[in-house]
């Protein structure tokens, strides 16, 4: 069975349109005065609009497969807090930016667009989580890119280390996909699928976001084949690569998409990464667990940090 996370569109439509600051407002008090600010710079044939706040040294935070850049909102208040500047961009082709050719949406082209987006912007040395899909194409960059930078992590289950969980199994031998739902009853799996605690969507919305995935069911489907040829990218040995950054993962206990036990096997295929097995975490545990994420965030990114000082000096 092919594996594919998958963090949809309608979550941002949901968290960010419908409970607006609600997502940003869920991190501590002191971060109420978050300003996020949105910019747009020019790659390839097309454009990349990103989500910055803070200052210092810059992470890079990718999304998801059907995701924006939104849903990054609450951590990248929390780590600017810590004195981060943090940047989300809406992937090549996903959210607002756009994107010409749809071979682009094949990981290695996404590394390729991420490091034109990145010298454009002069950063040269960074650290990069990511979320689902946003995980592998991190770990893709590390892996072409290493020089850049100081750390990589896993903000939720990444693609390509297990297969599906039972739960997606059993949709999809029903024959549903159910990351793209065709009616409400599959949009309401989907949801109960991604959050340990679902939120309540208006009808409405839900006839909004299904009634956008069967106008453009073959353009979801072919970027759904796309990715899904990375279903094992994490676990391949690259020939050459020595050094391995500090990385870290941290994996929802009630994952519904890729069961915890996948945890096991991506500290075996990344020998020496951390594993955090969060309780009372799903897939979506960036929003749904930001606060504690975060917490977890930055003891790794301090601890990383100064060994690669004590490392140069």
């Amino acid at each position: 069975m092919k594996k594919l996370i998958l963090l949809s569109l309608f979550v941002i439509l949901v968290l960010c349109r419908l409970v607006g600051d609600a997502v940003v407002n869920s991190a501590p008090a002191s971060a109420s005065d978050c300003e996020i600010a949105t910019h747009s710079v020019p790659i390839s044939n097309g454009t990349l609009f990103y989500n910055q706040v803070g200052t210092g040294q810059p992470i890079l935070l990718l999304h998801g497969l059907f995701a924006e850049k939104e849903q990054w909102n609450s951590m990248m208040c929390q780590l600017s807090l810590a004195g981060y500047r943090a940047i989300a961009p809406d992937l090549p082709g996903y959210g607002k930016s756009t994107l010409v050719v749809t071979r682009d949406y094949a990981l290695e082209n996404q590394v390729a667009l991420l490091h034109q987006f990145m010298n454009q912007l002069g950063i040269r040395s960074f650290d990069v989580a990511g979320s689902s899909m946003g995980g592998a194409i991190a770990t893709l960059y590390s892996q072409r890119y290493p020089e850049q930078l100081r750390s990589l992590a896993f903000i939720g289950s990444p693609l390509g280390v297990v297969d599906w969980a039972s739960s997606v199994k059993n949709a999809i031998f029903d024959g549903i996909n159910p990351f793209i739902p065709i009616d409400e009853e599959q949009f309401d799996l989907e949801i109960s699928l991604l959050f340990v605690t679902p939120p309540t969507i208006p009808d409405s919305v839900k006839t909004e976001r299904v009634n956008d995935y069967i106008a453009r069911n073959r353009h979801y489907q072919q970027i759904w084949d796309i990715v899904n040829l990375y279903d094992d990218v994490l676990c391949q040995r690259r020939q050459g690569q020595s050094t391995q950054l500090p990385t870290l993962a941290i994996w929802g206990r009630e994952d519904k998409i890729y069961d915890i036990r996948g945890a096991d096997r991506l500290q075996r295929c990344i020998p020496g990464s951390q594993t955090i097995r969060l309780p009372k975490a799903g897939h979506l545990l960036l929003i749904e667990n930001s606060e504690e994420a975060t917490v977890d965030y930055l003891k790794f990114l301090n601890v990383s940090h100064s060994i690669g000082q004590r490392r140069n000096s």
